[in-house]
C-alpha cells in the first residue's frame, strides 16, 4: 500500500489502548503452575481450572498443547496490538490466528510451558486472557458498528468496557457454576442481545419530563443442546442501574445455579426451571438489596468524535478501479450515521487470519481509519470503521494486495464456523473446513450479489453446542455422525429459519444432511425458494412464511422442504463414492472420537 501521504494525512498522536487489561505477574504464576504440575506437585485437574480461568483450553485429546483465547472487550483493537497477537502467533503457535463468534482472537497448538510467555507478551501492549474461558463472565461483547450505527440511540461502547473493567478479576465471578455472557448491542438489527446471559439495548425514555439513557435488559437467553430466547427484565432500565443489574445477576446465578449437573448449570436453564416471573422477582429484589449496600461508581470514558482527528483524505487520483470494487463495496461497506463516511467489514474463512495479514491489518487501520483502530465482529470478521468514503477504493486495494478483498462480508456468503475437529475435544465433524468450502462456492457463484439473499445466514457448528451459533442462523448445521451397514460417514443436522434479532426465534431441525451433501443441499433449499418466492420475499422471510404456515403454491411446511431435500442427502454405499465416507480437511476414513469437555471443568 502507499504510504507517501501518511505524513501530510494522519497525525502522529494516533490512539493508544486507554485500558491496561493484562498483568504480568500472571504470565509468572502460569509458567510457575505448569512447573508445579511437571514436578507432580498439583493433578492435571487442578491445573484444567487455573488454566481454563486464564483462558488456555486444552487442545483436541491433548493438555500438552493449548488454544489461548485473547479476551478483547468490545472488540476494539489497536495497531500495536495486532502486530504483537502476529509476533506471537508465528513464535509460539501456528502462525496465524482464529477470531471467534465472540469478539476474541485465539491462537491454536501452543505448548504448555509457552502459555506464560503468550500471556506476557500480551500484557506488554494491554491485553489479557484472564477469564476467557472457565466459569467466570466470559468477554463482554459490543456491536462492531456501536457509535456509527444510523439506528442507535447512543453509542454504548463506553457502558461495555466499564463493564468490562469492573467485571475482570472481580471475586465475585471467579468460580460461578458456568461461563456467563454478556452482549451490547447499538440497535435491534445489530445484535444478539436475546440469546446471552445478559443482553443489553441501548434505548432513551422520558423521565420526570427529562430524556434519559437507559437500557433493554434481557435475560436467561442462550445456545446450547438446548437453548432459549431471552426475556425483558423491565420496560426501561436506567443507565444508573445498569451495573446494579449485572451485579444482581450474576449474584443471584452464582447462588442458585445448577452445580450439579453440568448438562443444565447454564443460567438459562435456572430461568427456565423457576419459570420467569419468579425469576425476575428474584432479581429485582436482589437488585434493590445491592443498591442498599454496595455504591459503584463508574467513570465512562466518552471518546471525542474521530472526525477531528483527521480533516484531509488520504485517497489520490488511482489510474483506474481494481477489480472486483463495486461488488465489494456493495456488500462489505455500511455508510455511518456520521455524513461521508462508512465502515468497511473484513470477510475471513471460518475466522482464520494470517500474521502477515494481521500486520497488514494493523498498517490499514493507522492509515485508513480515523479513529486509528479496528473492532472484531460478531461473525469472525474485522471492521474498518471511520473511513472516508472517497478512501474506499484505496482501502479495497490494500486488502486486495493481501489476500483479504473477499467480498460477501454482509451476505449468506461470509459462514461462520467454529473451530470443529481442527482443535475441539467435543467436534464430531470437521465444521471450520465446511464453512470455508460453502464461503468459496458461493463466492464463485457470485451469490453474495443476489439481494435476495443478502439477509440470510449460514452458520455451522461441529457439534450441538453452539459455538458456530447454528440455532440462530436462516441455514444451520450441527456435526455428528451417520452410518450406512457398518461404515460411519460425517453428518450434519440441517435447522431452518433461526434469527437473532427483535424477532429473536430458534431455527427448526428440518433433516439429516452428509456433509458432503451440505453444499448441495443448500443449493436446493435456494432453488426451491426461487421458484416459490413470491414478489419481494428475501430467503428468510420466505423460510419464516413457510414455519407461519404462508408458503407458496407447493411448499406449504417444513416438512414439503425435507420431502423435496431427501434424493439430496440420501447416501451412497462406500464401493460407489469412497470419498463421501471422508470428513473435509480428513484424509483417513471418519470416526465419532472425542475428548474431554472443558467449557464446566
Amino acid at each position: 500500500m502507499s504510504k507517501t501521504s501518511l505524513s501530510q494525512s494522519r497525525p502522529d498522536n494516533l490512539p493508544k489502548p486507554k485500558i491496561q487489561w493484562g498483568r504480568l505477574e500472571e504470565a509468572d504464576k502460569f509458567a510457575e503452575m505448569v512447573k508445579l504440575l511437571r514436578q507432580g506437585k498439583i493433578t492435571r485437574d487442578e491445573m484444567r481450572r487455573f488454566r481454563l480461568q486464564h483462558g488456555a483450553y486444552g487442545s483436541r485429546m491433548t493438555d500438552d498443547y493449548s488454544m489461548v483465547r485473547i479476551k478483547i472487550p468490545a472488540g476494539e483493537v489497536y495497531p500495536e496490538q495486532l502486530e504483537k497477537i502476529a509476533d506471537l502467533s508465528e513464535s509460539f503457535s501456528i502462525g496465524s490466528a482464529h477470531v471467534s463468534t465472540r469478539q476474541n482472537f485465539q491462537l491454536h497448538w501452543i505448548t504448555l510451558e509457552d502459555v506464560s510467555e503468550v500471556m506476557r507478551g500480551l500484557a506488554e501492549i494491554g491485553l489479557t486472557s484472564r477469564e476467557a474461558c472457565g466459569n467466570s463472565v466470559r468477554n463482554v461483547m459490543c456491536s462492531p458498528l456501536a457509535g456509527v450505527c444510523s439506528e442507535e440511540v447512543f453509542d454504548p461502547t463506553p457502558h461495555a468496557l466499564a463493564t468490562a473493567k469492573f467485571l475482570l478479576r472481580n471475586a465475585m465471578n471467579q468460580s460461578l457454576p458456568r461461563k456467563f455472557k454478556l452482549n451490547f448491542t447499538c440497535c435491534e438489527k445489530h445484535g444478539m442481545a436475546r440469546i446471552v446471559d445478559v443482553g443489553l439495548i441501548p434505548q432513551r425514555m422520558e423521565i420526570n419530563g427529562n430524556m434519559e439513557n437507559g437500557f433493554k435488559v434481557f435475560l436467561g437467553g442462550g445456545l446450547g443442546a438446548q437453548s432459549f430466547v431471552g426475556h425483558q427484565l423491565e420496560p426501561f432500565t436506567p443507565e444508573a442501574d445498569l451495573l446494579y443489574t449485572v451485579i444482581a445477576v450474576i449474584r443471584i446465578y452464582d447462588r442458585m445455579g445448577n452445580r450439579e449437573n453440568m448438562a443444565r448449570n447454564r443460567m438459562r436453564y435456572l430461568v427456565n426451571e423457576l419459570g420467569w416471573e419468579k425469576f425476575q422477582s428474584v432479581i429485582l429484589k436482589e437488585r434493590a438489596m445491592v443498591k442498599l449496600v454496595q455504591s459503584v461508581v463508574v467513570k465512562l470514558d466518552l471518546d471525542k468524535t474521530p472526525e477531528v482527528l483527521r480533516k484531509v483524505s488520504i485517497s489520490s487520483e488511482m489510474s483506474s478501479s481494481p477489480q472486483g470494487l463495486s461488488r465489494w463495496l456493495k456488500t462489505n461497506t455500511v455508510k455511518q450515521k456520521q455524513h461521508g463516511y462508512s465502515s468497511a467489514f473484513v470477510t475471513l474463512e471460518s475466522g482464520d487470519i494470517t500474521a502477515s495479514q494481521l500486520r497488514a491489518v494493523a498498517e490499514m487501520a493507522r492509515e485508513f481509519s480515523a479513529e486509528g483502530r479496528i473492532r472484531n465482529g460478531f461473525a469472525q470478521d474485522i471492521v474498518f470503521r471511520w473511513v472516508k468514503d472517497e478512501d474506499l477504493p484505496r482501502l479495497y486495494a490494500a486488502l486486495l494486495e493481501v489476500g483479504l478483498a473477499n467480498p460477501g462480508a454482509l451476505t449468506m456468503a461470509s459462514v461462520v464456523g467454529c473451530s470443529g475437529t481442527t482443535s475441539c475435544n467435543l467436534a464430531l465433524t470437521n465444521s471450520h473446513r465446511l464453512a470455508k468450502e460453502v464461503q468459496r462456492k458461493f463466492l464463485e457463484m457470485k451469490l453474495d450479489e443476489d439481494d435476495d439473499l443478502r439477509d440470510s445466514t449460514i452458520k455451522i457448528s461441529g457439534c450441538p453446542n453452539s459455538c458456530g451459533q447454528h440455532e440462530i442462523a436462516t441455514i444451520g448445521f450441527y456435526g455428528g455422525g451417520g452410518r450406512l451397514g457398518k461404515d460411519m460417514y460425517p453428518l450434519y443436522t440441517m435447522l431452518l429459519g433461526g434469527r437473532a434479532d427483535e424477532k429473536s426465534m430458534l431455527g427448526l431441525s428440518t433433516i439429516k444432511v452428509p456433509a458432503k451433501r451440505v453444499i448441495p443441499a443448500i443449493l436446493k433449499v435456494i432453488e426451491i425458494f426461487k421458484s416459490e418466492k413470491r414478489s419481494g420475499e428475501t430467503l428468510d422471510k420466505w423460510i419464516h412464511n413457510v414455519i407461519e404456515g404462508n408458503g407458496g403454491p407447493k411448499v406449504k411446511s417444513i416438512n414439503d422442504i425435507k420431502d423435496l431435500l431427501k434424493p439430496v442427502v440420501a447416501p451412497p454405499t462406500i464401493e460407489q463414492d469412497s470419498d463421501f465416507y471422508v470428513d473435509y480437511g480428513n484424509d483417513g476414513s471418519y470416526h465419532a472420537r472425542t475428548g474431554r469437555g472443558e467449557c464446566a471443568a
